[in-house]
Formats: C-alpha cells, sequence, structure tokens
C-alpha cells in the first residue's frame, strides 16, 4: 500500500461462534472517532445487556497508532488483546470488533478463552468487505473573481473534491485531495495570480 493509503472495512458483519456451549457473538463495525467507539459499544452493550461479557478491541487513525483492547471481565490478556491481533493481522484500520459472549456452563481455561476469541473475531472480520482508502488533506484557497477560470482549470486537471465555495467580495474554495497529490495541487494552484492559502493566514 502507499503511504498515503489505507484498508478498513466497508460495512458492518457478524459471525457467531460456539465453543463447549459457550456462544460468541462477533461483530465488526467501521468506526472513525473514539466518540463513535464509546455510542457503538453503548448500543451492543444495551442489546445484550444479558450477556456475561463484551469484550472488544479498536483501532483508529490511517497511521494505526490509536487503539485499545478490553476484557471486560475475563481473565486479562484472554480476549481484548486475541481481538486486537485479528485487526492487526489484516492491517485494518479504523475498525471495532466487539465479541460478546455467553457462558456455557463449562470453563475454557485461558488458552481456550483466547482461541475462542480470536476465532470469533476472526470470522467477523472473514464476513467483511475490506476497502482500500486515501488519507486526504483538505485546503482553503481564496482569489479574486477574474481569476476563476484559471482556479477551475487547475481543479478540473487535478481533480480534487470542492468541499465548499462561497462568492463574496471574494472567492473562497475549500478543496480536498490525496495528500501525495496536494504538493502538485498547491504548486499549480501558486501560479494563479492574486490566489493565497487562506490556511496560512
Amino acid at each position: 500500500m502507499e503511504a498515503d493509503e489505507y484498508r478498513t472495512i466497508a460495512a458492518p458483519a457478524e459471525a457467531v461462534y460456539t465453543e463447549k456451549r459457550s456462544k460468541f457473538i462477533a461483530i465488526a463495525l467501521p468506526v472513525r472517532t473514539v466518540e463513535e467507539v464509546k455510542t457503538r459499544l453503548e448500543e451492543y452493550q444495551k442489546k445484550y445487556y444479558d450477556a456475561r461479557h463484551v469484550c472488544y478491541a479498536y483501532m483508529l487513525g490511517h497511521a494505526r497508532t490509536e487503539f485499545r483492547a478490553n476484557d471486560n471481565g475475563e481473565p486479562s490478556g484472554t480476549a481484548g488483546k486475541p481481538i486486537l491481533g485479528q485487526i492487526n493481522s489484516r492491517e485494518l484500520t479504523d475498525v471495532l470488533v466487539i465479541v460478546v459472549r455467553y457462558f456455557g456452563g463449562i470453563k475454557l481455561g485461558t488458552s481456550g478463552l483466547i482461541a475462542a476469541y480470536r476465532t470469533a473475531a476472526a470470522e467477523a472480520l472473514d464476513a467483511s468487505a475490506f476497502v482500500e482508502k486515501t488519507v486526504d488533506d483538505e485546503v482553503e484557497v481564496a482569489f479574486e473573481y477574474p481569476f476563476m477560470n484559471d482556479v477551475m482549470r487547475v481543479v478540473k486537471e487535478e481533480g480534487p473534491a470542492i468541499v465548499s465555495q462561497s462568492y463574496d467580495t471574494d472567492c473562497v474554495m475549500k478543496l480536498r485531495i490525496r495528500r501525495l497529490s496536494m504538493p502538485r495541487l498547491r504548486t499549480r494552484l501558486e501560479k494563479v495570480d492574486t490566489l493565497r492559502f487562506t490556511d496560512e493566514a
């Protein structure tokens, strides 16, 4: 993958795994922020309020540096870590995997728990469609109206998304483009007379 690409899941996916009468329900969810993680966790904790454990792990950000694993009452390292391990082995980010356990009356032991949580997480992720996304940056530019055609020519040729635009005394346009393409876009825009980058103000 390029330096400005990352892999995530396209949509929620679920899997159910049973081991010695314990039932493990695994849910893989696309998420972007810690706030979204909290909201989704609350939602599933309410939905499975009668479950013995609601364990989870998440990975956020294209650099894959923001993550957490939670055992939710299971012995330390037997649930959250194996779930996170499955996210890592697939090099995914912006993903939350929740594994809900209904105890079946037979203890699984440490190695049994690790294997069960790992398998449940793996099955949910394997049921997901993976997508490659690009890391995008935004830039805001201001210019006088007569230079609209020059700016639009650059926009048409470089292909950034126009996030917003306003036309008062000056024209202000916010553009979003893949990170690796941003230097070239900025260089070309800099050649348009009277144009300035409002993010440098």
